[in-house]
């Protein structure tokens, strides 16, 4: 393959990567080709830049994409691992998969693309200065640089501003760095190594940051540029705060569904550099063909437009074919041509109604087998396609013409490589401190990449070649859904599991432990045996009866045993799962929710194993889930039986028996009955049961509409966001501290993404605090747990993130909670 054809297959796939969709391809119709045609005519391009999913304005990315026609992008730093989940128990790198996928379901609404840095989402900072150490001061600065010179922005726009108004450190920092980094995609001395890439300096014109109204807090004033960004697009039949809102409630895990808007919207812009705009960003930078001495091809696609018909919208072929053709010829950088190549080679394939796709027969395919696809074009008419070639992978095929209505269809069987191996690139090496590694320059940027691709090269009647590309998909049809298409994944021929992943070895109840080893075989051919080996003990898990073994797809759970002893009281060990030859076995995981398209990745298979030093009173918990999280399993592992607890029972009053009840994370948030259960649960603590609520929040986005504790109390934003705080103990004496474990400083070591969030503020003084904790430069605060008796039972509000630590493993959040149930009215176990 030529280097220029490489380089226009590189930029068409970065359009392609944020077309992946769990749902049918989106109909092109002739309002969505006559939008197309106007973003051909515009070369401008402008870039937005923010720190987390959800910080964009999806009002200005819809109107710069589809009024203005403007080429326009979002930069998010990071893909938001660090945050809170409203729909699930995904937690750090699923999380930040979840919402990756979510940012692109919203820009396949809004029109604008996407891209990311390197940077992790660590969670809630502070102070830029702990989030540029942590995620590495220039290395996040090179991909802002990196993602302008390829993405080539005339106007860099910026969520926040550098002054901290934004709040989080996190949003603070995305500013300095698109300040620092619009000064330094210019000069060819900055991160010279990208040069060798295809990239060039490249200069932005102005660089401004949009001015916000987010509460109390108002940065927009009078003397700013203003722009209404509220009009009508007849072509799309929707007011740009109507498809802002879509796009934005695609944030589901953030829980951000909006209402639409219509009518007059202002944006307000602070200009930070660059030559003074009046009235408007984009004020005389040039956005015609002209700039690159393509003078005459504004007027062309003016006359495509004009005598486009919409009846007939393959009479426009050839008249685009001759625009591609001037575009192909012209001097332009290597960039702009293969993004404007590979805008009109999707108009050609929309126009002359020709629909191509390769689709899998099977979602889960496995290296070093054979996969089964079928690859299918169609058009209504006479196209003018002479001929149609496809690959994929390193497999070409020939297609014979097409002719009216007849649909080509070829079905095509690939022996699997080893490379196809689905992992989301980010992952595909050991993550550093603060930031992803990836040694890929070109992939630096990118917000995925698909499993697979197929490469549709189409030669036209007057000998022109355009190039498609588009992922392979699993297309089936779900009987409620209808049809879908899902992405492919390529995986190994042996995956496990095992189950739990973490093993709490209790210091005084001391025995073996069991683990659940499911092993599942995903190729063809039948498993009949294999051998894995499990913390220094060799099991040869022989699944034959008779000549059966695991057929294809299917699966078998054995048990194996752990013991303890092999790490010391107080440690912990990761033990994976090996097989004969001493390799890691890996584990393919699934997340699935309807908004978004499937998700896998692979992990290697372990399971963490804790020694513990840990007592618990009482055996029967009773658990109210919230948002999502995987406290239950880490219960159960303490030794407790737990029951999930259903409205009905509670509103029964069926609460005799538990000593203790646990709400989970955002309970009152997503439960708006818990508000009504209000009298079950005191009289619950009253008659001697222990009440522990896990971190709720009071605002916009989580309002509570109910009362929670026997007495009043606020719940504040304040959170302890460095997870090493100093942890004082100013109520020494307390119980919970005691009883039934004696909890340390040492207690509080090793602990995972901030201490505490969402914590009490203003408390009635019926309420005691345990601990004390605060963040670099901080004031020190009291509320990450206050706990009040009632009755002859007792109630606890925490904000100690529990909810992280338990599935992480973290011994002393095990020691502490176990305290925190602690009912004294039960007998010590």
């Amino acid at each position: 393959m030529t280097r220029p054809l490489q380089a226009f297959l590189f930029f068409v796939l970065c359009v392609t990567v944020n077309l992946v969709s769990a749902q049918p391809p989106k109909p092109t119709g002739t309002a969505d080709i006559l939008l197309s045609f106007k973003k051909l005519k515009n070369t401008a391009t402008v870039l937005y830049i923010a720190a987390h999913p959800d910080d964009e304005n999806t009002r200005l990315l819809a109107y710069l994409a589809n009024d203005r026609c403007v080429r326009t992008g979002y930069l998010s730093l990071t893909r938001g691992d660090g945050g809170q989940n409203l729909i699930g128990d995904e937690q750090g790198i699923e999380l930040g998969m979840i919402r990756t996928q979510e940012l692109l379901a919203a820009r396949r609404i809004d029109g604008a693309e996407q891209f990311f840095s390197r940077a992790f989402d660590f969670g809630y900072s502070k102070s830029p200065e702990e989030t540029l150490e942590i995620w590495g001061h220039q290395k996040i600065l090179s991909d802002v640089v990196w993602v302008i010179r390829r993405f080539k922005p005339d106007v860099v726009i910026t969520r926040f501003p550098t002054t901290g108004e934004g709040g989080h450190g996190h949003h603070t920092a995305s500013a300095i760095l698109a300040v620092e980094a619009v000064e330094a995609a210019s000069d060819p001395t900055r991160f010279p190594e990208q040069l060798a890439y295809g990239v060039k300096p490249w200069k932005v014109e102005r660089l401004f940051w949009n001015t916000f109204r987010f509460g109390s807090v108002n940065t927009q004033k009078e003397d700013q540029l203003k722009m209404d960004v509220g009009a009508y697009n007849p072509l799309l039949g929707q007011w740009y705060g109507e498809i802002s809102a879509h796009s934005r409630s695609q944030h589901k895990s953030q829980g951000f569904g909006v209402p639409s808007q219509r009518g007059s919207i202002l944006e307000y812009f602070s200009q930070l550099a660059g030559e003074k705009a009046k009235s408007d960003i984009l004020e005389d930078i040039n956005q015609g063909w002209d700039r690159y001495g393509l003078n005459q091809l504004d007027s062309s696609i003016d006359q495509l437009i004009r005598s486009f018909n919409p009846h007939a919208p393959y009479k426009s072929v050839p008249a685009l074919l001759q625009i591609r053709k001037r575009i192909s010829a012209a001097a332009l950088d290597s960039i702009s041509k293969s993004f404007k190549l590979a805008q009109v080679d999707k108009l050609l394939i929309s126009l002359s109604e020709t629909y191509v796709e390769a689709t899998a027969a099977e979602q889960v395919n496995v290296v070093g087998d054979t996969a089964l696809f079928t690859l299918l074009a169609i058009s209504p008419i006479s196209t003018q396609a002479k001929e149609i070639e496809v690959s994929i992978g390193d497999s070409v095929w020939q297609l014979k013409p097409m002719v009216n209505n007849e649909p080509i269809q070829k079905q095509v069987r690939i022996l699997v490589p080893s490379q196809w191996l689905s992992q989301p690139y980010w992952l595909k090496e050991p993550m550093g401190t603060g930031a992803f590694t990836i040694s890929l320059q070109t992939d630096i940027g990118l917000p995925q990449k698909p499993s697979l691709v197929s490469t549709w090269k189409v030669t036209w009647d007057d000998g022109t070649v355009s190039f498609i590309q588009k992922p392979v998909q699993y297309k089936y049809t779900d009987p409620v859904k209808g049809e879908l298409y899902e992405p492919v994944v390529f995986a190994q021929p042996v995956a496990a599991r095992m189950d739990p992943p973490v093993l709490l070895a209790n210091n005084h109840n001391f025995q073996e432990k069991n683990v659940e080893v499911e092993i599942s075989s995903l190729a063809h051919s039948p498993l009949k045996g294999i051998t894995v080996t499990l913390n220094g003990k060799e099991d040869k898990l022989n699944f034959m009866s008779g000549a059966e073994g695991i057929p294809p797809g299917g699966k078998r759970t054995v048990s194996l045993m752990i013991d303890p002893s092999s790490v010391s009281l107080g440690g912990s060990a990761i033990l994976p799962l090996l097989d004969k030859s001493g390799k890691v076995i890996q584990q393919l995981h699934k997340i699935s929710y309807d908004h978004i398209p499937d998700i896998f990745y692979h992990s290697d298979c372990t399971v963490k194993l804790l020694n513990t030093d840990i007592r618990i009173v009482g055996k029967k918990i009773g658990y109210i889930p919230g948002a999502g999280d995987k406290m239950v399993a880490g219960l159960e592992q303490m030794g407790y039986q737990v029951e999930v607890l259903s409205e009905a029972q509670i509103r029964q009053g069926s609460l005799t028996g538990f000593d203790a009840i646990v709400t989970g994370v955002r309970a009152y948030n997503v439960n708006a009955w818990l508000g009504d259960v209000y009298p079950v649960l005191m009289q619950y603590v009253k008659n001697g049961g222990v009440l522990l609520v896990q971190y709720n929040t009071n605002n916009i986005l989580g309002p509570l509409k109910g009362k929670i504790g026997p007495y009043p109390f606020e719940i504040s934003r304040d959170r302890i966001t460095d997870e090493q705080a100093e942890v004082e103990f100013i109520n020494p004496k307390d119980s919970l501290l005691h009883y039934p474990n004696e909890i340390t400083q040492h207690d509080f070591k090793d602990w995972v993404q901030e201490r505490s969030i969402y914590q009490a503020g203003k408390t009635d003084n019926h309420y005691r605090t345990l601990f004390q904790m605060k963040d670099p430069k901080q004031e020190p605060n009291t509320g990450s747990l206050i706990a009040a008796n009632f009755g002859k039972g007792r109630f606890i509000y925490t904000g100690l993130v529990f909810f992280r630590e338990i599935p992480a493993g973290v011994p002393g959040a095990y020691r502490l909670l176990a305290n925190l149930l602690a009912n004294p009215n039960s007998k010590l176990k």
